[in-house]
C-alpha cells in the first residue's frame, strides 16, 4: 500500500504597502513552470450573496520577478469593496493554494495622507489570521472622516480629525447615535445628539461630555455639509493596524449622569470605526 503523500508546504507571500495605498505580493513558488494566479476571495460573512460570485473574487496576474519567486500587484485603482478577503495563490498544477503571510513592509501605510481627489479613501491591510493564513482588510469609504486624535479626560472625550472627499461647510457637526439593542450590550434604545465642532478647512475637532449619556453604546459620526449633506461614520483608517480593537484600548471614565453612575469611554468596533461604551456602575 503506497503511503499517502506528505501534504504541500503552505505558500508564503511577501506583502509591500505603498503610499498610493496599493500592495504588491512577492509569493515563493519555485516549481511554477505556467501561468499563475494571486486570487483574493472575500469572506462569506462579509459579502453580500454567494461568495464565489465574479463581484467577491478578485484575481490577479501572479508573474516571474526573481528565481522562484511570482510577483502580483494590487494597485489602489483596483476596486476592493469593504470586507476581508483571504489570500491564495493557483499555480500552473490549478489548484488553489492559501497564502501564509512572510515578511510584511507596510511603513508606507503608517505616513499615508492621501488627497481625496476622487471622492473615497480606499485603505488595504495585510494581516495574519488566527489560523496564520494571509488576508487582506479593505475599506473603501466615500467620503471618509478619519479620527486621527483623541483626548481623554474625566468628564469627556475630544476628537480631532480630518475628512477626505469631501469639505466642511459652515453648520457642520457630529453626532452621537444610539445603537438600539443588539445583543452585544447595548441598550440606547435610540436617540441621536447633535454636537457642535471647530472647523477649518479639512480639519475638526469636537468634544463629547459623558455626563449626558444614558448607558449603553454610542457611535460617532460626522455631518461635513450640516444638515444638507451626507452623514459620515467616523473611524481610524489610515494606518498598519488591520483591527484596532485589541490593539488600542482607552481607560473609562467613572461619571454621574441622570441615569446614575456610570463608567464611558471610547473604543474602536471591529471594522475600525469610534464607538462610545456608557456601562451603568452600581449606586
Amino acid at each position: 500500500m503506497t503511503p499517502p503523500a506528505p501534504p504541500a508546504a503552505p505558500l508564503r507571500a511577501d506583502c509591500i504597502g505603498d503610499s498610493a495605498g496599493g500592495l504588491t505580493f512577492d509569493v515563493a513558488a519555485r516549481r511554477n513552470t505556467g501561468a499563475a494566479l494571486l486570487v483574493l476571495r472575500r469572506r462569506v460573512t462579509d459579502a453580500v450573496g454567494a461568495a464565489d460570485s465574479a463581484a467577491d473574487t478578485v484575481s490577479l496576474p501572479l508573474a516571474p520577478a526573481a528565481e522562484g519567486r511570482l510577483r502580483a500587484a494590487l494597485p489602489s485603482s483596483v476596486s476592493l469593496p469593504e470586507g476581508r478577503w483571504d489570500a491564495y495563490a493557483r499555480l500552473s498544477d490549478g489548484r488553489p493554494r492559501r497564502l501564509v503571510p512572510g515578511v510584511t513592509d507596510l511603513r508606507s501605510l503608517a505616513e499615508r495622507t492621501p488627497s481625496g481627489l476622487l471622492g473615497h479613501v480606499a485603505v488595504r491591510i495585510p494581516y495574519a489570521t488566527r489560523q496564520g493564513n494571509l488576508t487582506v482588510r479593505s475599506w473603501l469609504r466615500a467620503p471618509h472622516a478619519e479620527a486621527v486624535e483623541l483626548r481623554l479626560a474625566s468628564g469627556g472625550l475630544t476628537v480631532r480629525g480630518r475628512v477626505y472627499g469631501t469639505q466642511l461647510v459652515p453648520g457642520a457637526d457630529a453626532e452621537l447615535r444610539a445603537r438600539p439593542d443588539d445583543g452585544d450590550g447595548g441598550r440606547g434604545g435610540g436617540g441621536v445628539r447633535r454636537l457642535e465642532i471647530a472647523a477649518e478647512r479639512t480639519e475638526f475637532a469636537f468634544t463629547v461630555a459623558y455626563d449626558g449619556l444614558a448607558p449603553g453604546l454610542w457611535d460617532l459620526w460626522l455631518r461635513p455639509a450640516g444638515d444638507a449633506g451626507p452623514v459620515v461614520r467616523l473611524a481610524r483608517l489610515l494606518d498598519d493596524v488591520a483591527d484596532k480593537n485589541p490593539v488600542l484600548t482607552f481607560p473609562r471614565a467613572r461619571v454621574r449622569t441622570p441615569h446614575g453612575p456610570v463608567e464611558a469611554g471610547p473604543y474602536y468596533t471591529r471594522d475600525n470605526d469610534l464607538s462610545l461604551a456608557v456601562a451603568p456602575l452600581e449606586a
